[in-house]
């Protein structure tokens, strides 16, 4: 049966989201109340029950919004890390398994996109749409001239949804800003300016090209090429790839090809990518990853493509040199640098915390154990309290959402990859940026 679903303007969705939200949070509160009276057994298996059962309320709930709720959706299904595996069990399915917009709206949406009618431009089209997300999806068709196409297609009125999304989006932001110390509202701001570019397909076309020009010496990384004189701004023709998922595991293997070289490869690009280049693919789900014969990958979706700017370029390198070169001292300098302020001033005792922190959370180990992370995470929260962060860099927003769904995806493949080494190693590389962006501590006149 499909689920109904709430498209309206932001207020009612709103709503709707904050509802599902508290109720969720009650049945935690109500069982965690109900705990002193059960067996630790009884607690265990209750507890099981209420993962599974909130994760399917959010997975209908995100269904019904769509938009960036399904965005947000995936990100947590990716998050093997962090959630219990009842979540990522049910909100993995988002990441390939979002139910299809119908043809008969989608054929005149994109016969109307390429001012042509489909047996005009394609010699086979198939209907049946072998991708669908949270913001377009995705069909195999066949070109005149013979090639294999991908076409990805942003979904009919969908810029009026995104832009409520947002306006969602910071009122949760706002919500959770009473609850932490930390100011949201430059977090706000990076998405609000990046998200709404997800749905211009030239533009991803223009990411897609710089990231492959960027990447141009790794024969074994694939991105997509861009049929030009068929993409629109609300359609991308591309080269058609077949893979394997990156996280379909024992077909992988199965395949021969071997899952350890591949992570190991995905984290020396994506380092290379936010290290070397300040210029990175920032939306590294499992449903935009695919792994090839020959220990190869493909990358796929460059809607949401972040360049630093070339000062927090630097700042960002050195943060990560100072943290995974367990250089507390310059750790200090180097969190203001890079646009962390707090209430008092940047002390020895945060750097301290900050650096174990992100070391922590950047080993897979530490996963197995959460009694390491809830230390972790309470000495954070003291620190916070007595002296409270008064403002942080928007540009760390996408930086730490890259580096937390690949971190997932080391977690959830169970390899052993060194990724404090990857990361020290390309932060301690000299930077390769383009000749027209300007160097820091360059001006204009002397760029």
């Amino acid at each position: 049966m499909p689920v109904p679903q709430l498209r309206d303007i932001g207020v009612v969705r709103l709503g709707y989201a904050g509802g599902v939200a508290a109720r969720i949070l009650l049945e935690y509160k109500t069982l965690q109340v109900r705990k002193p009276r059960m067996s630790v057994e009884r607690y265990e298996r209750r507890l099981r029950r209420q993962h599974l059962k909130s994760a399917r309320r959010i997975y209908r709930a995100t269904l019904r919004l769509q938009g960036l709720m399904i965005k947000i959706g995936q990100t947590l299904g990716s998050r093997g890390d962090l959630l219990p595996a009842e979540y990522i069990q049910v909100l993995s399915r988002l990441q390939d398994q979002v139910p299809p917009r119908p043809w008969k709206t989608m054929r005149p949406h994109i016969e109307g996109q390429l001012g042509a009618r489909i047996g005009e431009v394609f010699a086979e089209f198939d209907n049946k749409p072998v991708a669908a997300a949270s913001l377009a999806q995705v069909y195999r068709a066949r070109l005149k001239d013979g090639r294999d196409v991908a076409v990805k297609v942003v979904y009919p009125r969908i810029d009026r949804l995104v832009y409520s999304d947002l306006w969602i989006l910071k009122a949760i932001l706002w919500l959770e800003s009473r609850f932490y110390s930390a100011p949201l509202d430059p977090i706000y701001r990076e998405l609000a300016a990046n998200i709404p570019f997800e749905v211009d397909m030239h533009h991803e076309a223009q990411n897609m090209e710089a990231i492959a020009a960027q990447l141009a010496d790794r024969p074994n990384v694939i991105i997509p090429r861009v049929v030009h004189e068929w993409t629109r701004k609300r359609v991308l023709v591309m080269e058609r790839i077949d893979g394997i998922k990156i996280t379909d595991f024992d077909r992988i293997r199965e395949a021969g090809i071997d899952l350890q070289k591949v992570i190991q490869l995905l984290g020396e690009v994506y380092m290379e990518q936010m290290l070397t280049h300040g210029h990175f693919h920032a939306d590294p789900h499992p449903g935009n990853i695919f792994a090839l014969p020959g220990n190869r990958v493909a990358i796929l979706d460059f809607g949401l493509v972040k360049r630093f700017t070339p000062e927090f370029h630097l700042a960002y390198r050195a943060l990560a040199k100072s943290i995974f070169g367990h250089d507390d001292e310059t750790l200090v300098d180097t969190l203001r640098d890079a646009g962390f302020n707090y209430k008092y001033e940047n002390d020895l005792e945060r750097a301290v915390a900050v650096g174990e922190m992100v070391r922590a959370f950047s080993n897979p180990d530490v996963y197995k154990d959460r009694s390491v992370m809830d230390q972790v995470n309470a000495r954070m929260l003291e620190i916070d309290k007595r002296n409270p962060m008064t403002d942080m860099p928007g540009e760390i927003a996408l930086a730490m959402r890259t580096m937390g769904l690949f971190l997932a995806l080391i977690f959830t493949a169970g390899v052993d990859v060194d990724f404090p080494e990857i990361v020290f190693r390309y932060a301690d590389q000299p930077t390769r940026q383009p000749a027209n962006i300007i160097q820091f501590g360059q001006t204009a006149a002397g760029a």
